[in-house]
C-alpha cells in the first residue's frame, strides 16, 4: 500500500468567509493508494473535531483490504482542517508577517474556510471527480458544504453521525464547552499550552455528549462502595488531559467550536429545505441510535428532505461515538452503496 504524508504551502492570500485573510497557507494532508488512469477512484475522508489527516489511524477499521473502501482499489485523501493542530494552519502557525505564532489573533474561521482549503488541495492534485466523499460528524459537515457548493464534484455521498445544520442544542453544547475555556484566565495568553485547564474542562463536557448513560454504566461503574476517586471522574479527567496533551490550546479549541456553529448549508442559498432539496447526489446518511449530539430523531427528518437518499440506522450503545466504532456495520452499509 502507498501511504503518504504531505504538506501543500499555497502562497497567496486566503480570504476568509469572516472577514480578514491569511497570508498564506499550509495544508496537511495524507493519501492512501494510487490514483488510477482515469481518476475515477478517488475518495475524500473528511475528519471531524480533533483528528488529524491521517484518516487511517483515527478511522481504524474502515480503510483497510477487505472493507469496501481500501488503499488497494482506491486512492483515499485526508486533509487537516483549518484551524487544527496536526500540520494545516491554525493559531500555533507562524504568522510570516510577524515570525510569531498567532495563538490568539488567529482570524475567526467558517466550515465553509474549510471547504475552501480543500478545494485548494483538490485543485493541487488535479483532481476533477471524486467517487465517493464521506464524512462523520464535523467531517460530515464539510462534506455537505461542498457537495452543495459544487453538487457535480462527488459521485456519492457517504455522511455518517452528521447534520446539514448545526442545532441549537450543539450550538448550546459549545456555547458550555467556550464558558469553561473562558473561566481560564490564560485562554488567550500566547503561549502553546494558553487556557489548558479550560481546554480539560471543555474537553470533559464533550465526552459527556460523545457517550450516554449506558456506556458508562458499563464502562465506569465502581465494583466496590467509596465516597471519592470514582472511575468515572478519572476517566472524565483523563480525557480532558490526554487533549490538551495532544496539543490542543484554549483559543484553537474554542475558535474550532465557533466553527463547527456556523455550519449551515441553507444560508444565502434560500433556507435549508429548499438547498437539501437540490442536492441529487446519491447519499447514504448513517444515524446511531443512542446517539445524543446527533439524535435519531434529527437524522430522519434530515432524511425527508434528501432527493436521493439511502438512509440507514444503526443500533449501538455507544452513543455518538459509535461512528468511530462501528465501522464493521458502517463498512457493511458502504459495501452495499457502492
Amino acid at each position: 500500500m502507498s501511504q503518504t504524508a504531505s504538506i501543500y504551502q499555497y502562497n497567496q492570500p486566503f480570504e476568509l468567509e469572516r472577514g480578514g485573510e491569511l497570508p498564506q497557507l499550509e495544508i496537511a494532508y495524507h493519501t492512501y493508494g494510487e490514483m488510477n488512469a482515469d481518476k475515477s477512484n478517488v475518495v475524500w475522508v473528511f475528519h471531524a473535531l480533533t483528528a488529524s489527516s491521517d484518516a487511517l489511524d483515527w478511522w481504524a477499521g474502515l480503510f483497510d483490504a477487505d472493507c469496501a473502501i481500501n488503499p488497494d482499489k482506491h486512492f483515499i485523501v485526508c486533509a487537516n482542517i483549518l484551524g487544527s493542530t496536526y500540520g494545516t494552519t491554525g493559531p500555533h502557525s507562524i504568522n510570516p508577517k510577524t515570525g510569531k505564532p498567532y495563538f490568539s489573533d488567529f482570524p475567526m474561521i467558517t466550515i465553509r474556510d474549510m471547504v475552501k482549503a480543500h478545494q485548494l488541495l483538490r485543485d493541487y492534485l488535479e483532481i476533477d471527480k471524486i467517487a465517493v466523499g464521506i464524512g462523520g460528524s464535523m467531517g460530515g459537515f464539510q462534506t455537505y458544504e461542498w457537495a452543495v457548493q459544487e453538487p457535480d464534484t462527488f459521485d456519492k455521498l457517504i455522511l455518517v453521525a452528521s447534520a446539514p445544520k448545526e442545532s441549537p442544542w450543539r450550538i448550546g453544547t459549545h456555547a458550555t464547552q467556550r464558558l469553561a475555556i473562558e473561566a481560564d484566565a490564560t485562554w488567550k495568553d500566547h503561549s502553546f499550552n494558553a487556557g489548558a485547564k479550560g481546554v480539560a474542562a471543555s474537553r470533559a463536557i464533550g465526552i459527556l455528549s460523545y457517550r450516554n448513560h449506558r456506556i458508562f454504566e458499563q464502562t465506569q461503574s465502581d465494583t466496590e462502595e467509596k465516597v471519592d476517586d470514582f472511575r468515572a471522574e478519572s476517566y472524565i479527567r483523563y480525557q480532558g488531559d490526554k487533549l490538551v496533551n495532544r496539543g490542543f490550546s484554549g483559543y484553537m479549541l474554542w475558535n474550532l467550536s465557533k466553527a463547527l456553529d456556523s455550519h449551515d448549508v441553507g444560508r444565502g442559498r434560500g433556507g435549508l429545505i429548499e438547498t437539501l432539496e437540490r442536492l441529487k447526489t446519491p447519499i447514504l446518511q448513517i444515524g446511531i441510535s443512542s446517539d445524543l449530539l446527533f439524535a435519531i430523531e434529527e437524522q430522519r427528518t434530515i432524511s425527508d428532505h434528501l432527493v436521493n437518499v439511502y438512509y440507514h440506522e444503526i443500533h449501538s450503545k455507544f452513543g455518538h461515538d459509535g461512528f468511530l466504532t462501528e465501522t464493521e456495520k458502517i463498512n457493511q452499509l458502504i459495501s452495499e452503496f457502492i
